[in-house]
């Protein structure tokens, strides 16, 4: 997911995409596709963006050698007006490219340190069933900011609130979903419901909950969401210690 304008971090990001900004020395979508090169089941990899920011994508996409294929998709926006949001980005390319397989969505901008192996196990364990990254961020002060979820004992969620006013969980949801085939036809469902709410993948996750069991798995170590200057300024900090 990259589709994204970053007005938080201007005036970085007024003329160049989020997931192209370095930390330590290498742009930030490159971390999420070292963690998919090496993943058994993934097939190919599609990163949508937008007009604006589609030739710096194709030019990034050239210079790639990996194992997994990657191809850079066009929303066909150009302005934050007429984005389509998180959730209308993902109908948009189940459409477009006719996915019919299981689908791991990851947010552009997400840093973190674990590798995606544990929550593909943890998928597989739940075949059918959609799973949400979930993190711990320790205050409730800074839980309000995300999508806020409450899981039982087998790591189902019970409950989930996009930003809340006052979060009652410090477990906050990661932009990192797995969609299995099964519900794929529930995400346009949830558009002509509520076509208004296409950019909070927090709303469609609520309303999904309360169709199908969703299950959390929890991350550790630690998570970076690079989405105003003090974060990007503390992860460029971390991980450039981590170089040397």
């Amino acid at each position: 997911m990259a589709a994204g304008y970053a007005t938080r971090l201007y005036p970085l990001t007024k003329r160049y995409p989020k997931p192209l900004l370095e930390v330590g020395g290498k742009p930030i979508i490159d971390y999420i596709i070292a963690k998919l090169d090496g993943l058994k089941g993934i097939e190919e990899i599609i990163v949508v963006t937008n007009s604006k920011f589609v030739s710096y994508f194709r030019g990034w996409a050239k210079g790639k050698i990996g194992r997994k294929p990657i191809r850079v998709v066009d929303d066909l926006t150009s302005t934050l007006s007429d984005r389509r949001g998180a959730i209308g980005d993902i109908n948009f390319v189940l459409a477009k490219e006719k996915i019919k397989t299981g689908l791991l969505v990851i947010g552009g901008d997400n840093l973190f340190d674990a590798d995606l192996k544990g929550f593909i196990d943890f998928t597989r364990r739940h075949r059918a069933s959609p799973v949400i990254g979930l993190y711990d961020i320790k205050k409730l002060s800074l839980a309000g900011k995300y999508g806020v979820a409450k899981i039982d004992k087998k790591a189902r969620i019970i409950d989930f609130k996009e930003k809340p006013d006052r979060p009652d969980s410090t477990l906050v949801a990661m932009c990192l979903y797995y969609f299995p085939k099964e519900i794929l036809g529930l995400i346009r469902e949830y558009i002509s419901l509520n076509y208004h709410a296409q950019d909070a993948t927090g709303l469609y996750i609520d309303w999904l909950r309360k169709n199908v069991a969703v299950y959390g798995f929890r991350f550790t170590k630690q998570w970076y969401d690079i989405g105003d200057h003090k974060f990007y300024n503390e992860a460029q900090r971390v991980f450039s210690c981590h170089k040397k």
